[in-house]
């Protein structure tokens, strides 16, 4: 993703505050005329820039309006994750605790 578009979809996101003001990955996409990979893309680096971009598939994306809309998209992007991690303990047959390398504490 080049500057440019990251720019701009961070620009159509900036009208955008709260999640009543959310609009769909698609639906950005069509606007800016990228593709949703893109777009995904984009919102994933300005995350990664600390710039608060939240989403959800049933809000679509914007930028929060308050700390409990971010704090909803980090939880919901921990879940994500935690049943990402889940699968691959699974599919490699280890426990979970195992797969992320924590050390067990005798008691």
């Amino acid at each position: 993703m080049n500057a440019q578009d990251r720019a701009r979809v961070l620009a159509a996101l900036s009208i955008r505050q709260g999640k009543l003001n959310g609009i769909p990955g698609a639906d950005l996409a069509q606007i800016l005329e990228l593709k949703e990979r893109e777009i995904r893309h984009a919102i994933s680096d300005l995350r990664s820039e600390g710039i608060a971009v939240c989403g959800h598939p049933r809000e679509g994306y914007y930028i929060a309006a308050t700390a409990e809309e971010l704090e909803a998209t980090c939880a919901f992007l921990r879940d994500r994750a935690m049943h990402s991690l889940l699968l691959e303990s699974r599919l490699r047959k280890l426990p979970l605790r195992e797969l992320l390398g924590q050390i067990r504490l005798g008691t």
